[in-house]
């Protein structure tokens, strides 16, 4: 089995939060120009200040992106946004799904918007259904100002779900804000953590919620250029391995030991 990936080598992803005021094929040619190799899209708008482009199914625009995916070699990790609230009608976003699939993304950002959690978990698991069909996997984020707010309740809701293909998008500034913790990380089964959000911000909290949503979606820091704990979570995130990986580290983790153990019975042997 091959060696588990180094940090540095790990997918790196341009959010479309980056780069929000170009159109999606300007992002494309943008993250190639900056050395990216995958990006995030977001194909549907998550205000009403963002502009609706005609980009779902066979459109001119659509096929502008595809072909500057092509041209650059840049590969699609996630598509956004879909909102499921209160009046939410999952097939509403099947052409989101379909376009997804086309631009041979794997990941969906979902974000939950009703406060009835019986109703949402069975939207999200309608959703998940048909998202499998396109070989997507739905990706629940949460933030201070939805209804799901915090990990904890993401866990709880993805697991009532219990679909195969459901997952948990932990974004660093939400995770901050929300006060979910890192045992809390380290609780979220690993095949649920497909991909995590990185940015930094200020220690300092927010103390109103319009605070909260400008500075998630106006003021967002590097990472590394704040007082964010990015080591903790990605450290955490790190020791959070799967069967596979735990299985391959248990025996080599044992042949290191015996061979502490004979390189000491030789060294007191003299040998």
């Amino acid at each position: 089995m091959p060696e588990p990936l180094s940090y540095l080598e790990r997918p790196i992803s341009l959010a479309a939060l980056s780069v929000i005021e170009l159109t999606p094929p300007a992002m494309v040619t943008a993250v190639s120009l900056a050395g990216y190799r995958y990006i995030s899209l977001r194909l549907l708008p998550v205000t009403p200040h963002e502009p609706r482009y005609d980009i779902l199914g066979d459109t001119p625009m659509r096929r502008d992106l595809q072909h500057r995916l092509d041209d650059t070699g840049i590969k699609v990790v996630e598509v956004e946004f879909i909102r499921l609230d209160a009046d939410a009608i999952v097939t509403d976003f099947l052409p989101l799904m379909e376009t997804a699939a086309l631009l041979q993304a794997k990941q969906l950002l979902v974000a939950g918007y009703d406060s009835d959690e019986a109703r949402f978990v069975a939207r999200l698991g309608e959703l998940c259904d048909h998202a499998l069909d396109f070989g997507l996997n739905a990706n629940l984020e949460f933030y201070p100002w939805a209804d799901v707010r915090t990990l904890a309740q993401a866990h709880r809701l993805v697991a009532a779900c219990g679909r195969s293909n459901v997952g948990i998008l932990i974004d660093s500034l939400h995770f901050d804000r929300s006060r979910s913790t890192l045992a809390e990380v380290a609780a979220v089964p690993v095949q649920w953590l497909r991909y995590v959000q990185l940015c930094d911000a200020p220690a300092e909290r927010p103390t109103t919620t319009d605070a909260l949503i400008h500075q998630a979606r106006a003021e967002r820091l590097f990472p590394g250029e704040g007082g964010l704990d990015l080591m903790g979570l990605l450290r955490t995130l790190a020791l959070n391995v799967g069967p596979i990986e735990r299985a391959r580290r248990a025996p080599e983790a044992t042949r290191k030991l015996l061979k502490r153990l004979d390189d000491e019975d030789h060294a007191a042997a003299g040998t």
